[in-house]
């Protein structure tokens, strides 16, 4: 048996704080106050859980009554109503990065609670030279989100380091775990995500308790195959570099494309990309313009851990920042606002000052219908909509 060889550092790395997780507003009376994106209506009931005893609690009470609930960590990931949300509204404030066992084979096995602020964990594995997240430096939100949605950035996803999830099964009121394979990875999805659907929204059936992590132990990157990453890195793709200077250049990336939170850029008062890029059969893929952006699609779940997931015959993943653009929606569409798609990029719906959750969502299906009607392709919305598009 050959182990992985930890390629640790003797230098220290240098001490980098994490970015925050959201926008919160003490005191918070409204989702507007609990948001990035900076819209919603008044809070009938908010409870803040500490502990994961609280949490459990207000939402099998919230169930046990018959209200509507919605868990939310940084709110990056939510477009609100500008009416009162009539439920309850559960912020998970638990935090706590544990080490669970490190070894040259078994890697880095960390638990993670699913209210620790996602960029926190990021600094917390490069520092310690764990190797897996780097490229996903600079993502708003919280651990607990991550695996919902297989949240992923540059050539990088969670889905390569997720030993197990455990969560609150809202239909038996009993915990449930769900390992890696179980978790049914793809695209911007999973078994966690695809619960929205089956009435529980706007929260899923399951909701996160913690995470289980399988690193490597590296103080180098994964391979850079991010074509934009390798260029700013001045690098040839698969190639591995420190993975401090991963998370540099991906902040950059991200800040040019108002992506990094910042009070002071009205770019980044967003829910980040709106829609998900589509995945077309290849007959679809073949209608669009030559030019139209065509990758191969992966299927994350038959992940082997560490291992490149096989891609899957038959589907094309294509663009829908291009999409958008080439629709007649370039970035800085709908300015001066209050309601525009950001200047630095075409893929985010934001609020430049006092837009209403009614203003985003005319905007985001504005967006989605004139891409229809020119490719014949329908947008779906990243963002959990509360009361939908």
């Amino acid at each position: 048996m050959t182990c992985f060889v930890p390629a640790h550092s003797e230098e220290p790395i240098e001490t980098v704080p994490p970015l925050p997780a959201g926008r919160s507003v003490p005191g918070a009376k409204t989702l507007a106050d609990l948001t990035t994106i900076g819209v919603g209506g008044p809070i009938t009931t908010l409870v803040e859980a500490e502990k994961e005893a609280d949490l459990i609690e207000a939402v099998r009470a919230a169930d046990d009554e018959g209200k509507p609930l919605l868990v939310i960590g940084g709110g990056s990931n939510v477009l609100a109503r500008d009416d009162a949300f009539e439920g309850v509204v559960v912020r998970d404030l638990r935090s706590d990065i544990r080490l669970v066992q490190e070894g040259g084979c078994e890697g880095a096995n960390l638990r993670v609670l699913g209210g620790t602020g996602w960029d926190e964990l990021v600094v917390h594995t490069i520092q310690n030279e764990w190797m897996g997240l780097e490229a996903l430096s600079g993502i708003p939100g919280t651990v607990g989100a991550a695996p919902i949605q297989n949240i992923g950035a540059y050539g990088q996803e969670i889905a390569s380091s997720v030993a197990r999830v455990q969560t609150w099964d809202r239909k038996t009121q009993s915990r449930r775990e769900f390992t890696m394979n179980e978790l049914g990875f793809g695209y911007r999805t999973s078994i966690l995500k695809q619960t929205f659907s089956d009435g529980w929204g706007p929260s899923p059936r399951y909701i996160v308790l913690h995470v289980d992590l399988q690193l490597r132990i590296a103080s180098l990157s994964a391979p850079v195959r991010f074509g934009q990453l390798s260029k700013i890195l001045g690098v040839e793709g698969g190639t591995r570099v420190p993975a401090t200077d991963v998370r540099a250049a991906v902040l950059e990336l991200r800040r040019s494309k108002g992506m990094v939170l910042d009070d002071t850029d009205r770019d980044s008062y967003s829910c980040g990309s709106f829609f998900t890029n589509p995945v077309l059969t290849e007959e679809q893929a073949a209608a669009l313009p030559d030019d139209a952006p065509r990758y191969p699609v992966t299927d994350e779940s038959r992940l082997v851990l560490g291992a490149a997931a096989p891609t899957i015959e038959g589907q094309v993943k294509t663009s829908a920042a291009w999409l958008i653009d080439h629709a007649g929606f370039p970035a800085g569409y709908a300015m001066p606002g209050p309601a525009a798609l950001s200047t630095k990029h075409c893929l985010a719906l934001t609020n430049r000052g006092g837009a209403s959750g009614e203003g985003l969502r005319d905007l985001a299906r504005t967006v989605r219908d004139g891409v229809r009607e020119r490719f014949g392709v329908e947008l779906h919305p990243e963002p959990t909509v509360v009361g939908g598009l």
